[in-house]
């Protein structure tokens, strides 16, 4: 996979994976995590993470509604952490291949795409 703009990632649709797929390896992952602003790689390059702080519990919830619409959509589910009572993190592997595929960045992507000044 060549590396994409979150602007290329935001106009994709993530395609249903059961298994079957190559996952990135890790060099193909680093170069693609340097687009997404924020986002880091963790457990040896098959998962991606992402940490916001909010002003209060309120907003964390509201981010977290919004996430979970837009997981919904993509047919592609992040684990999802509320902790504390102002800090999410979010985590992001295609468990199907237990790594990463093109469809966590294009996820991270349109959650980055989020309005957080309607939150």
């Amino acid at each position: 996979m060549a590396t994409q703009t979150p602007d290329q990632l935001q106009g994709k649709t993530c395609k249903p994976c059961e298994g079957g797929v190559q996952k990135m390896n890790q060099q193909q992952a680093k170069e693609q995590i340097i687009e997404l602003a924020g986002w880091k790689l963790t457990r040896d390059a098959n998962w991606i993470e992402k940490k916001w702080v909010f002003k209060n519990f309120q907003q964390c919830l509201n981010f977290l509604n919004h996430v979970g619409e837009v997981a919904e959509a993509e047919q592609h589910h992040p684990d999802l952490h509320l902790e504390g009572y102002k800090n999410v993190r979010i985590e992001i592997s295609t468990h199907a291949i237990d790594g990463l595929s093109e469809n966590d960045f294009i996820l991270a992507a349109k959650i980055d795409g989020i309005d957080l000044k309607s939150l």
